[in-house]
């Protein structure tokens, strides 16, 4: 009896564990605790047979002065406990490197998999080489000598690596290398590291006769440092063969219309098995487009929506993109009155959704709408989205117009026409965003508190729009539009004429921080709401009031940064909030 293999784990496997933990604890819900349970139950499960052969042949041994006495079929406790937390370990890792990663796009129907030839080509190349790693390790262990060990590790490892790669070959090729390539070898190299000092030690013994002989380097045999980075490779490819499926179950709601919290292990092989012919491939580019339109136009929420999940991640960056396209359809018109023109065919493709034929939304938005615009307006979940806030969210528009009045070109009047304003073009968002966070909530909440909540998100949008107002104050002289009230510049003796002519000067700076007094007021109102959210959103939707909130923070200081005549946080300090606001 002895300690040797427990102070491994104790000096070894735990630390990193307990540092992962605490790095994507505030991260976690409850699909990525079912992933990794799913992933040890499989470890374990595949596992524990194969090494316990091998303890029966004498392949590898545990002397009796280094393990503590207790095994499960021959198998010291502490080998049993390696299983769980190296698949612990390397899970969380892939977990924390590929939260970001908006797994949709990477889906690949008929058309897209047609389109990507050299996709094709590595598929078939990868299976070529892992069936030759098989047949190679089967030579190996028919011959029983010096390539024994080997030959095992390549015919237990490569039927699992050969299922995975069949079912999820397009997210192992197409997910980004921080993915796939960073969670494999990170965890092996580090596990190199462990066994050389294990197998230095006499933790545990290869025996002479089963190995080929060669080291890595030196007290690092070839077959352990083969069978760390293929038990790695199982562990990253099951869960993107996870994450693939639950991609497909998210991502096509007419051929999964309602998901349980949990899927089961049968659905997920279901939606794996799903052939490419039924992917919707114009879902699947209007979900590329609208993540690349968040992506360019907004890295605040860009940021924040990696922290959400599911469907309602889907569908919040669906409404993202369909609330850009419609402003920049406006605000890029080529004159006013195509402009307005645009606002009416907008609000008839609204009429036509909510009310005379819904089944006609397609045609008209394909005979009416320029081609970028199309995916965003047909891809709206108007089925579940009241119409009255994206009805006021063209109103918004409107009031944008009437700085190319000549009768009232400077349509922001007073507060009142401010906050109506800031109502109209972000408080209506906010409305529609947490709309969809109850829509797609687990947990049931009565109508008064959703109630309470949006009229609260609906005052959150107003704050946040005027930070950006406050931001964007100079941009917007260049546009001919000053969106600060007229009543606040004739309290100073000016105008809205002054801040066109000049948009850095002290008078502006002054009511740039009125702005954000009026802003931290409403915020500090409000943000007490996000309690009442349902929980999968709470946290995320922090993350996301308090990533642009930071911007007004950072303008109430001097020598802010400026980048393209607006003010920027840097991103580590948005990285920082985020964190802190995960945290609250």
């Amino acid at each position: 009896m002895g300690y040797e293999y427990a102070l491994v784990h104790l000096l070894y496997t735990i630390p990193p564990a307990i540092l992962l933990s605490a790095c994507y604890y505030p991260l976690g819900t409850r699909i990525d605790v079912y992933k990794i349970l799913f992933l040890i139950t499989i470890a374990v499960v595949s596992t524990t047979p194969w090494d316990s052969y091998l303890i029966r042949e004498k392949i590898w041994t545990y002397p009796e002065n280094v393990i503590v006495g207790p095994t499960l079929f021959k198998i010291p406790l502490e080998e049993v406990f390696f299983f769980i937390i190296q698949t612990y370990n390397t899970s969380l890792l892939y977990l924390i490197l590929s939260k970001p990663t908006f797994h949709p796009v990477y889906l690949r129907g008929r058309r897209l998999l047609y389109d990507a030839r050299r996709l094709r080509l590595w598929r078939w190349l990868g299976t070529l080489a892992i069936v030759t790693a098989i047949c190679m390790g089967a030579v190996l262990v028919k011959r029983r000598t010096d390539g024994l060990y080997m030959g095992l590790i390549l015919v237990w490892a490569g039927p699992f690596v050969l299922l995975l790669w069949t079912l999820a070959h397009q997210f192992i090729l197409g997910l980004p290398l921080s993915n796939t390539f960073a969670p494999i070898v990170l965890p092996t190299f580090y596990l190199w590291i462990v066994d050389t000092v294990a197998l230095r030690r006499g933790t545990w013994v290869i025996e002479a006769g089963t190995k080929v002989g060669i080291q890595l380097w030196h007290g690092l045999e070839i077959e352990e440092a083969l069978f760390f980075l293929l038990t790695n490779v199982l562990i990253v490819f099951g869960l993107i063969a996870f994450d693939n499926a639950l991609a497909i179950l998210e991502s096509f709601p007419s051929i999964f219309p309602r998901l349980p919290v949990l899927p089961s292990p049968w659905l997920l092989i279901k939606a794996l098995l799903t052939p490419v012919q039924a992917y919707d491939d114009d879902r699947i580019e209007g979900l590329q487009q609208a993540l690349a339109r968040l992506r360019m136009k907004s890295r605040s929420f860009y940021l924040a929506s990696g922290v959400f999940s599911g469907r309602l991640r889907i569908d919040l960056i669906l409404l993202y993109s369909f609330c850009r396209v419609a402003d920049d359809l406006v605000d890029e018109a080529q004159s006013p009155d195509k402009a307005r023109d645009w606002i009416v065919k907008l609000v008839r493709y609204l009429d036509i959704s909510y009310g005379e034929k819904p089944s006609s939304v397609s045609g008209y938005v394909l005979e009416t709408f320029p081609p970028f615009a199309q995916p965003a307006l047909l891809l709206l979940p108007t089925a579940y989205l009241t119409s009255k806030p994206l009805y006021d969210l063209l109103k918004g528009f409107e009031t944008d117009l009437n700085f190319t009045s000549s009768d009232d070109p400077f349509p922001i009047r007073d507060e009142e026409t401010l906050m109506t304003y800031g109502s109209r073009v972000a408080g209506t968002v906010a409305e529609l965003c947490i709309q969809l966070a109850y829509y797609h909530a687990f947990d049931i909440s009565t109508t008064d508190e959703i109630q309470r909540t949006v009229f609260a998100g609906g005052r959150m949008g107003i704050a946040l729009q005027y930070i950006n107002i406050a931001r964007d104050i100079s941009v917007d002289a260049t546009n001919a539009r000053v969106y600060i009230p007229t009543t606040w510049l004739k309290d100073h003796g000016s105008g809205p004429e002054h801040v066109l002519k000049d948009s850095s000067g002290l008078l502006v700076e002054t009511m740039r921080q009125r702005l954000l007094d009026s802003a931290m007021h409403i915020y500090g109102e409000s943000r007490g709401a996000i309690d009442y959210l349902p929980a999968e959103a709470r946290a995320p939707m922090r993350v996301a009031v308090e990533s642009y909130v930071e911007i007004g923070r950072v303008l109430r200081k001097p020598g802010y940064r400026i980048k393209a005549g607006r003010a920027t946080v840097p991103k580590l300090r948005r990285l920082r909030v985020a964190w802190r606001a995960l945290n609250m």
